[in-house]
């Protein structure tokens, strides 16, 4: 019969790394890992499934900082593009307490 439509289902092009803000956290979604850059950055942790806390941007936005698992990662916003992630709030450590 005709599937059930379910919200979660829905394809859409998710956000990505490049989209966040400072102190946003994210989990990655998706990998578009054709480039060899990207693979490299997957063996650093940057894996489907793996938390990650947008830290900050260089002036110009290029590259940006990202925590992954307290690990300090840079990354060109063309790389981050590759990474499809759903944003999860934003990082504790950056809210302050009230």
């Amino acid at each position: 019969g005709p599937q059930q439509w379910r919200p979660e289902d829905e394809p859409i092009i998710e956000m990505t790394l490049a989209d966040l803000r400072r102190g946003d956290r994210a989990r990655i979604e998706s990998i578009d890992s054709r480039d060899k850059s990207v693979q490299r950055l997957m063996t650093m942790g940057l894996v489907e499934g793996a938390e990650v806390v947008y830290l900050n941007a260089s002036l110009g936005g290029d590259p940006l900082e990202l925590d992954v698992y307290g690990m300090s990662l840079s990354l060109r916003r063309q790389q981050a593009r590759c990474f499809g992630v759903s944003r999860i709030g934003a990082d504790p450590g950056v809210q302050r307490r009230g």
